[in-house]
């Protein structure tokens, strides 16, 4: 009887290991899950990137998934929840994961030949407004919430140097920072905050006709969003990753691909570059990563 319950359990034992659909995370046996933060409408995103992941599965062999979330919040949620393997976000994001996390990054966005980002003010172009202390009373806009890292974390930093702290204006917020912008377009608030580079997207609403928004404050440049491995990861894996993703940068193809996603090309980046942010984080929100 002994000798029979034992083989049982062997062969359970077995079955189990050869048959089950689960390997480790980070197995290649695995879908590789890209989790790509909601900058512009998630299906957007999705729909910019999606090239991408096809590049990688076929440079990886292995299958690639594709996902976003409706706000930054929820796509933290997601994040915090283990989903993904490879994760595109903003700087607020990254510390923060990193930290808590142990993400590591592996390449930053190169957009319109830089990779580096500021955070804008910006009014309308008929606007009378010329300078941060006439805001003083004023409807801003910001766009993503408090969880934006250009449009709100430090666009609040960029107005504080100015003299003007969160109690002397009006704070409003829209689901994403390019919605910030064509909200104020269309005349629904007396400024708005925002990256540099999306006053420059060739599908904005004063593309075709009218003026782009006028910026009257510039902050100074950080690293641009970073992408990063989650701990699940390992080296080898995030060395296929990382070199996959850097050869976009080096054939027509793969240049093709880095324009429908608006990027001009990936960079490699350290998380030391990282520090300024956390820096602007400290100051504005008070948490330290």
């Amino acid at each position: 009887m002994k000798i029979l319950l034992l083989t049982v359990l062997l062969c359970l034992t077995a079955y189990a290991g050869g048959t089950t659909p689960e390997g480790p995370p980070g197995s290649t046996g695995l879908p590789l899950r890209i989790g790509i933060f909601p900058r512009m409408a998630a299906e957007r995103m999705v729909d910019h990137f999606r090239p991408l992941a096809e590049w990688l599965e076929d440079r990886l062999g292995r299958k690639v998934e594709l996902e976003s979330a409706p706000d930054l919040h929820a796509f933290w949620e997601q994040l915090a929840q283990g989903r993904y393997d490879l994760v595109h976000y903003n700087q607020y994001h990254y510390i923060k994961a990193r930290a808590l996390y142990g993400h590591r990054v592996i390449l930053k966005n190169e957009e319109l030949g830089r990779s580096v980002i500021r955070s804008v003010i910006v009014v309308p172009a008929d606007s009378s407004i010329v300078k941060v202390d006439q805001l003083r009373g004023r409807k801003i806009l910001f766009g993503g919430g408090r969880e934006a890292m250009v449009a709100f974390i430090m666009a609040a930093d960029l107005l504080q140097s100015h003299g003007l702290p969160p109690s002397d204006y009006l704070q409003a917020t829209t689901l994403t920072p390019v919605e910030a912008l064509r909200s104020l377009y269309y005349g629904q608030g007396d400024a708005a905050s925002g990256g540099d580079a999306l006053l420059r997207l060739d599908d904005m609403p004063w593309t075709d006709s009218g003026e782009p928004p006028r910026v009257i404050a510039l902050s100074t440049p950080i690293a641009h969003l970073p992408w990063a491995v989650t701990a699940r990861v390992s080296p080898a894996e995030e060395e296929q990753i990382r070199n996959a993703l850097l050869a976009l940068n080096e054939s027509p193809k793969g240049r093709h691909v880095l324009r429908l996603a608006r990027l001009s090309g990936l960079r490699a980046a350290h998380d030391s570059e990282y520090d300024a942010a956390r820096r602007i984080v400290a100051r504005v929100l008070e948490e330290h990563y």
